[in-house]
């Protein structure tokens, strides 16, 4: 029975090893990593639900606004301080930290007061039932 052995290249480690390190992007140090929400957005007839994604935050930093038809989320994710052992030294940190802010329009007014949100696991989870539509007034012309 052989052995396979696979490589991307057929050089030797170190040169292989310095040629990859070579190729890779190259990033500094000072920038900071973009902070972004993915969302999921559903309706039926009678809300709206929105999924949003928001790991390392703590359900205090989150804050939700709705007026009519639009949303907007703001949230903060803070920096942890990091306590180091005896003789222990951080050699790369990258976990980010700063505000994050979303903000969209739904098709349909949302009932303000009806409004639920939940948040477990990193995820953000709105019920945004929907308003009533309205009837407009037929006035009589006399």
């Amino acid at each position: 029975m052989s052995n396979l052995r696979l490589r991307d290249f057929p050089l030797s480690d170190s040169f292989e090893n310095a040629f990859r390190r070579f190729l890779q992007p190259m990033g500094f140090e000072g920038d900071a990593p973009q902070l972004n929400m993915r969302l999921d957005v559903n309706e039926n007839e009678q809300a709206y639900t929105v999924k949003a994604d928001l790991p390392g935050v703590r359900k205090e930093d989150i804050h939700v606004r709705v007026d009519g038809n639009m949303v907007r989320i703001d949230a903060e994710c803070r920096k942890e301080t990091e306590t180091k052992g005896d003789g222990d030294r951080v050699l790369r940190s990258e976990r980010y930290y700063g505000n994050i802010t979303r903000s969209f329009s739904l098709a349909q007014d949302v009932d303000e007061q009806k409004v639920e949100a939940r948040y477990q696991d990193g995820v953000l989870q709105l019920t945004l039932p929907k308003k009533p539509q309205q009837q407009g007034r037929r006035i009589t012309v006399s």
